[in-house]
């Protein structure tokens, strides 16, 4: 990397085998520590190296000082830095302990591996107060760095193959792979295509009936018939339940209960999983999604403060003892979440890897984390009203009634009790059953309280000062509130509007800003292909992997800033004959590119939890269909999985458990991309969880309402669980195996089984 700095060491290189999530975890959680508390006496830079230990790099803490190995890796019982933050025979920081939470992230992170990201050396270089930060050459950045240059729309280079193309993104793709002497596989099949369509844009399958009429449609024309169900599917309201929750992921959306110092409950937190829900299928301009994700309150009315909860939803971290030193750890860690959540998610960039030095890897000085932590210092979470002032002000009123009634009744309850006078205390009876009768008409004539979202507000105007080694109680000096210098001119404006967050949302989404589109393009993509063009789509810093595609890259994202539509990016990338290929594979293809990055194929992939389980309820008849409202932490429901609780950690629902048992990632901060995993759990639960039995018996019975006999029955199952014909070979061995029925009880019993067969197999799950 032409852009990393170098540092004196040789350190031994991290493992390659670490993903940028656990490389995200060090660079945002563990440094910070490493960095505040060990790194004055435990680093290149100290002035005598405590112990002959080094922890400024992973080499260094794994081969320990005097008394031996400080990390052993995925082992932090063996661990002498463990044994030290416990304060189990050594005692470090001496001068107090650190906090269970900060413990557990060091115990966390060397369960990992003790993930480090690969360096020509890692000795942390903190800018002191009043010096001015390293020299970054800005022009070589913004010049040479693929990610901070402009955007301009490449011409589609020509190819041989004319015949192929359907869209000009095909050129991109093909101009590339004929570069490499790669042929693409042939188109999927009609009902597969439909079934890609469907699962990608609603998350639902078709159904038999439109799998007839799209193979119809397409045998005359295949370009309109695929336009015509793209857009019919854009358009229904299924679009925004998909696609919102992919934008979901991105904003670590939960209903909070983050455990130890972020315990709170979000009870409105649906309120913005259902707005963003509703800009997608009202198809928003692609700048005002990001500009009132960011500044909703500001930009728009009361309702679009709920927008907000982009931010809004993320942990706010208390103090665990009151203490200085704990309140300003909680602040900071809330503001490193704010900082990481939006510059991941809009960015592409780990600013909060600035949070105690300079950026290490990416033109990010400290200054500029504390430049957009000022912006997050003056503004804080609330709950807003969704109703007029009259409404607010009229249930206030009247709950300050019966807080009055309360107290009068209590009042004469008191004096009842301290009464020795007989003829008195039968007064006060006499007056607590006419304060109860009053209480109760009160709490009767009460009007509904009122709805009401988490947002974002302004608390105040004032810049921050940089923390020395990330520590609030150590400031240095105060920076304006401004936009980051590598995506800015020379000389920037500071943001003086309240909080600054307007101007920020503004900064964000100006078109001149070459990350947005690019980095929301990325994520489209992933999303159809699997893979994207980018495959750290969190980081398009210099850690971050370059594209595949550059010039298809920008052409994308130029015809996002272009037209402002989202859907109309999904109607480019669908039309294409790249994304209409099959799964076929190709032994010369995958000889010279197994992984696919030059996509001469669609990749397979497996269905999310999310749209295995609507499919399950979908192909039993059982779906229920309805929009928005409250969550529900009932795994019988037959809502759509968007709708299920979701806790920060994944440990608090009964719904939180089947969703990480299907790879759902825990909500702490961005998910880039989902973990895919194959484990023996997984298959137990299709074997023998009462909800599988369940989904069984349901299409067990429909199939008996739909057909009079088995060979039809398994017919139409086939049709609406895999969009196919049944060969004669399943079929002869669906009614061999129904046919050993002994009696009506045995035959519901055996129908039973085999429907959970077919709906527990792989071809269900994945996506063609």
């Amino acid at each position: 990397m032409a852009f990393v700095e170098s540092f004196s060491n040789g350190d031994e290189p991290a493992s390659d085998a670490f993903t940028q999530e656990q490389l995200d975890f060090f660079e945002n959680r563990v440094r910070p520590l490493l960095v505040e508390h060990c790194f004055e006496c435990h680093a290149g830079t100290s002035s005598t190296i405590q112990g002959k230990l080094r922890l400024d790099s992973r080499a260094f803490a794994i081969q320990g000082g005097e008394s031996g190995a400080a990390v052993v890796p995925q082992k932090p019982d063996d661990s002498l830095l463990l044994a030290a933050v416990r304060w189990k025979g050594l005692e470090m920081p001496p001068d107090r302990k650190l906090s269970d939470e900060q413990v557990s992230t060091f115990a966390r992170w060397v369960e990992m591996g003790a993930p480090w990201p690969r360096t020509q050396g890692d000795t942390p270089t903190a800018t002191p107060p009043g010096a001015s930060s390293p020299p970054y050459d800005w022009s070589k950045w913004g010049a040479e760095h693929w990610s901070f240059q402009p955007i301009r729309k490449p011409t589609p280079p020509s190819v041989r193959n004319e015949a192929w193309v359907q869209t000009p993104l095909d050129q991109f793709l093909l101009a590339a792979l004929e570069e490499n002497e790669l042929e693409p596989v042939r188109p999927a099949e009609p009902r597969l295509l439909l079934r890609r369509i469907y699962l990608d844009l609603i998350g639902l399958p078709p159904a038999p009936e439109d799998v007839i009429s799209f193979e119809v449609a397409y045998s005359s024309d295949p370009t309109n018939a695929v336009s015509s169900v793209i857009d019919s599917l854009l358009a229904s309201k299924q679009y925004g339940e998909r696609w919102g929750r992919h934008w979901l992921d991105v904003a670590r959306y939960s209903e909070g209960f983050g455990g130890f110092l972020d315990n709170a409950s979000y009870e409105n937190a649906w309120r913005y999983r259902d707005w963003v829900t509703d800009a997608l299928n009202n198809d928003m301009p692609f700048r005002d999604f990001l500009r009132y994700q960011i500044a909703g309150d500001l930009i728009g009315d009361k309702s679009d403060s709920i927008a907000t909860g982009f931010l809004a939803l993320g942990p706010n971290y208390i103090s665990d003892g009151g203490d200085p030193d704990s309140t300003a750890q909680a602040r900071a860690e809330t503001l490193s979440d704010r900082i990481d959540t939006l510059s991941q998610a809009m960015l592409g960039l780990t600013v909060a890897c600035a949070r105690c030095h300079d950026h290490k890897f990416d033109p990010l000085p400290q200054e500029d984390y504390y430049s957009l932590a000022g912006i997050f210092n003056n503004s804080a979470t609330h709950e807003i009203p969704l109703v007029s002032d009259d409404v607010v002000n009229t249930f206030r009123h009247h709950q300050g009634l019966i807080q009055a009634q309360e107290k009068n009744l209590e009042t004469a309850r008191k004096e009842h009790r301290e009464s020795n006078d007989g003829e008195k205390k039968k007064e006060l009876a006499e007056r607590i059953q006419s304060e109860e009768s009053q209480l109760e008409k009160l709490k009767k004539s009460s009007p509904p309280s009122y709805d009401k979202a988490h947002a974002l507000h302004d608390t105040g105007a004032s810049d921050m000062a940089v923390a020395i080694r990330g520590n609030l109680l150590k400031p240095g000096p105060i920076v304006a509130r401004r936009f980051l210098k590598i995506l800015t001119a020379e000389e920037r404006s500071s943001f003086a509007d309240g909080s600054g967050r307007r101007q920020l949302a503004e900064a964000i989404a100006d078109p001149g800003n070459p990350l947005p589109a690019r980095v929301f393009v990325n994520r489209v993509w992933m999303h159809h292909f699997g893979q994207a063009l980018v495959r750290t789509p969190n980081n398009f810093g210099a850690l971050g992997e370059k594209p595949t595609h550059p010039p298809l890259l920008d052409w994308l994202a130029a015809n996002l800033l272009e037209t402002g539509s989202i859907k109309a990016l999904h109607r480019t990338i669908m039309m294409s004959s790249a994304y209409q290929l099959s799964t076929d594979m190709s032994d010369a293809s995958f000889a010279k590119d197994g992984d696919n990055r030059l996509l001469w194929r669609m990749n397979p992939r497996r269905m999310d939890a999310e749209v295995w389980r609507d499919a399950l309820l979908f192909v039993t008849g059982e779906i229920d269909l309805k929009l928005g409202g409250p969550p529900t932490d009932n795994l019988e429901s037959r809502r759509r999985t968007l709708y299920f609780k979701v806790s920060r950690n994944g440990d608090v629902f009964p719904t939180d458990e089947f969703l990480r048992l299907f790879d759902f990632p825990l909500m702490r901060s961005s998910v880039a991309k989902r973990p895919t995993s194959i484990v023996p759990q997984q298959y137990l639960f299709l074997l023998n969880s009462p909800f599988m039995q369940q989904r069984a018996r349901a299409l067990s019975e429909r199939l008996t309402n739909e057909a009079s006999i088995d060979s039809d029955r398994i017919k139409r199952a086939y049709q609406l669980l895999y969009q196919r014909s049944v060969t004669q070979p399943e079929l002869s061995l669906g009614l061999g195996f129904l046919g050993k029925a002994q009696g009506d009880s045995d035959r519901a019993n055996l129908w039973e089984r085999y429907c959970q067969a077919l709906l527990g197999s792989n071809e269900f799950m994945y996506m063609p």
